[in-house]
């Protein structure tokens, strides 16, 4: 199960707390971390933070950083593989200033790590961070290659989009695998009874299975009794500029995206704002929605501009592009349903 709250107020800054329930273990991810994003977050649910993916680094996504620093500057490697953060390049240069932004005379009895990705286009270049150091030093770990794909588990997947915002802005898109689950209609039409056979059907046995010891072909039970469900997912794109070019480009990246958390910087009549500074008016985004045939599209990061009277605007423009347009929970004092 996958659920995704955002943090922050309308024309304040925004973030994104993503909770990945496997049923076994529970992953946390956390896009962006603008200032005051985290005060609702209890402490202890801070610290159970897995990965941070930055868009970018302006002040307005990294300015809470420090209570997240805070909460978990030393988690050491060997209970959690230490803290993993992701962002566009440049994003290890710049943390690296926060990180050596304080007085660390105990820094000897220290044991956290973190691990800092800079994601370009094509690759990925690592840097270690060590707190035994004050973080003086970034250890180099290395470049690898990537084709979109930047984080794989069991549990989930994440990819980096490539966007434009006076530099490199990173657009995320998180997943849920697929899953295999039992039609218990024809499961019973057959007249069979559950069991641990249930388990090797879906994980691929092959040729003739033991079925509470009847032998049955496995790939015609295959065909008759499992499905394939899809798993849930999200795509989080934020303070970029989206040309006819880029909805072209973007739309068939975001094909089969459950919920789409969108910045809807600018009302229509400020296009020309939003195109000098290089945001995305509301309809805009709505038409990228559409394009991309995502299922919901919940709007952020709102121009500080806007007085809280003009806010239904946005709603309105963008729902009479895409219906399926939403703001976050109680953002016009209503509640709305989440992913």
């Amino acid at each position: 199960m996958l659920k995704v709250d955002v943090l922050g107020r309308p024309a304040e800054d925004n973030a994104l707390w993503a909770t990945l329930d496997g049923g076994q273990s529970q992953t946390r991810l956390l896009l962006d971390c603008g200032a005051g994003t985290l005060d609702a977050l209890p402490f202890g649910t801070v610290q159970a933070v897995d990965a941070v993916l930055f868009s970018h680094l302006h002040m307005d996504h990294v300015g809470g950083f420090d209570t997240l620093f805070r909460a978990i500057f030393d988690r050491p490697a060997a209970a959690t593989g230490g803290n993993q953060v992701w962002g566009p390049p440049g994003t290890a240069r710049i943390l690296s200033h926060r990180f050596r932004g304080y007085w660390w005379n105990h820094a000897p009895e220290l044991g956290g790590v973190w691990h800092v990705h800079d994601v370009h286009e094509d690759h990925i270049h690592s840097y270690r961070f060590e707190t035994h150091e004050a973080f003086e030093v970034a250890h180099d770990e290395g470049v690898r290659a990537h084709d979109g794909l930047i984080l794989e588990t069991p549990q989930f997947s994440v990819e980096a989009l490539q966007l434009h915002h006076h530099g490199v802005s990173l657009g995320y898109i998180v997943r849920e695998p697929g899953r295999m689950t039992v039609n218990t209609g024809a499961l019973a039409e057959l007249g069979l009874k559950p069991g641990a056979w249930l388990a090797k059907l879906k994980a691929g046995a092959e040729g003739l299975l033991d079925v509470n010891g009847v032998a049955h072909d496995a790939a015609a039970l295959k065909a008759h009794l499992l499905e394939h469900t899809a798993g849930q997912s999200f795509a989080y794109l934020t303070d970029f500029v989206l040309t006819p070019a880029e909805r072209e480009r973007l739309a068939p990246r975001l094909a089969g995206v459950q919920t789409l958390y969108l910045e809807a910087q600018y009302l229509p009549e400020d296009a020309p704002l939003a195109e000098r500074h290089q945001h995305t008016t509301v309809e805009q985004g709505a038409t990228l929605a559409a394009a991309a045939g995502v299922e919901k599209l919940v709007l952020l990061h709102l121009s500080r501009r806007y007085r809280p009277e003009r806010w239904p605007e946005f709603l309105a423009v963008a729902q009479a592009i895409f219906p399926a347009t939403e703001f976050p929970i109680g953002w016009l004092g209503e509640s709305v349903a989440g992913l």
